[in-house]
């Protein structure tokens, strides 16, 4: 089985879709992953010519996932993979960036006030560290691209969303495989209701596959653990 590239008109007409009255902006981040994010190297120079498909458009359409108004913490975010298009795409969402590097914190930052993305705050750090959590826990939703395997990625997601919470990770196609292999770990760390989605069915060539895990109350998991 191969894939078949989407062509550019169709993925522009879909990105505007998406963005609606914000594809202006959707396109000056475009831009500036191109030629900023390259030179910086925070994004790959064979990405460019796939920046819409695999990276802006792949992140944009988790929202599918995320309720109106919620509060969202993007982990180790990068060049603001997924938070800057969710950003974009989701005005009514508070989103915060972390990253632990200088140089991807300082192209983020100047990214977001250059842009007056006013709903976005770039946070240096790790997500475990305590700073971190004192000020972006207590989210709805934890975000996460190519950071770290299931389980080590849980350990740093949970703590910094609310029991009820959402654990939102793009992964690929082995995304069932790895709630298979770290699911007894996931259990242990509070994470349940593990399930695998699919966000842009309509929107892209190739879906993008989300693990979704729920921060579990403390009381469901003492039972569980009995």
């Amino acid at each position: 089985m191969f894939h078949v590239e989407q062509d550019e008109p169709d993925l522009l007409a879909n990105a505007q879709r998406i963005f609606g009255d914000r594809f202006e902006l959707a396109e000056r981040y475009h831009h500036s992953l191109s030629t900023d994010g390259v030179e910086r190297g925070l994004i790959g120079p064979r990405e460019v010519s796939r920046l819409w498909e695999r990276h802006i458009l792949n992140c944009a359409v988790l929202g599918e996932l995320i309720q109106e108004d919620e509060a969202v913490v993007d982990v180790g975010s990068g060049a603001g993979l997924p938070g800057i298009p969710l950003a974009i795409a989701r005005p009514d969402l508070k989103i915060t960036l972390v990253e632990p590097l200088l140089r991807r914190t300082v192209y983020l930052a100047e990214f977001v006030e250059t842009n007056n993305l006013d709903n976005v705050l770039v946070v240096r750090g790790r997500a475990e560290q305590p700073s971190v959590l004192q000020e972006a826990g207590g989210a709805d939703v934890v975000t996460s691209r190519a950071v770290a395997p299931l389980a080590k990625l849980a350990k740093w997601s949970l703590p910094l969303i609310h029991e009820g919470g959402r654990m939102l990770a793009l992964k690929g196609a082995s995304a069932q495989e790895e709630i298979d292999r770290d699911r007894d770990e996931l259990a242990r760390l509070g994470a349940g209701n593990l399930e695998v989605l699919e966000c842009g069915r309509d929107m892209l060539p190739v879906p993008t596959l989300v693990v979704k895990a729920e921060r579990m109350p403390r009381a469901s998991r003492r039972r569980k653990n009995r």
